[in-house]
């Protein structure tokens, strides 16, 4: 597995970090929000779905540790996430942007269980990158709506 390294710049970009986020499993407590250097920063157990074309079914599937951050952040907002509670698990879904006075807007990470983080951004300016932690996991995520 490769090591993945993604920039975000546009709404076009970031749907693209969002498909190789999508399942990542974050710890409420590997969240961190600077706001003098208005950035959000967070630590994540990627699944890795681009392996799955050249996936033998002997082989198990393979998660690793990515870090993301978001600049030019100006606020940060948890919706039914409890902040204090620094070893919940939220499981990512999706990154959404809904631009306001472009180009700010709000960068939405949508969670299983109706959880989300929103940021308030001044423009779109993201990075994922894999820092090297690859190991094997027995279960691929599964989505009831879609996988039958």
């Amino acid at each position: 597995m490769a090591d993945l390294k993604l920039i975000a710049l546009d709404d076009e970009d970031l749907s693209i970090l969002s498909a190789h986020l999508q399942d990542a499993v974050v710890r409420v407590g590997d969240i961190s929000y600077e706001p003098r250097a208005q950035r959000l920063a967070l630590l994540a157990n990627r699944f890795d779905w681009s392996a799955l074309a050249q996936r033998r079914p002997s082989l198990p599937y393979k998660r690793c540790r990515s870090g993301i951050r978001f600049e030019r952040v100006s606020a940060v907002r948890s919706l039914n996430i409890d902040r204090a509670d620094k070893d919940a698990v939220l499981s990512l879904l999706a990154i959404t942007f809904a631009p306001s006075d472009a180009p700010s807007g709000t960068v939405t990470l949508h969670c299983s269980g109706d959880k989300a983080i929103e940021l308030d951004v001044e423009c779109i300016e993201a990075e994922l990158r894999d820092l090297g932690a690859v190991w094997a996991t027995p279960k691929k995520p599964q989505h009831p709506a879609t996988d039958g």
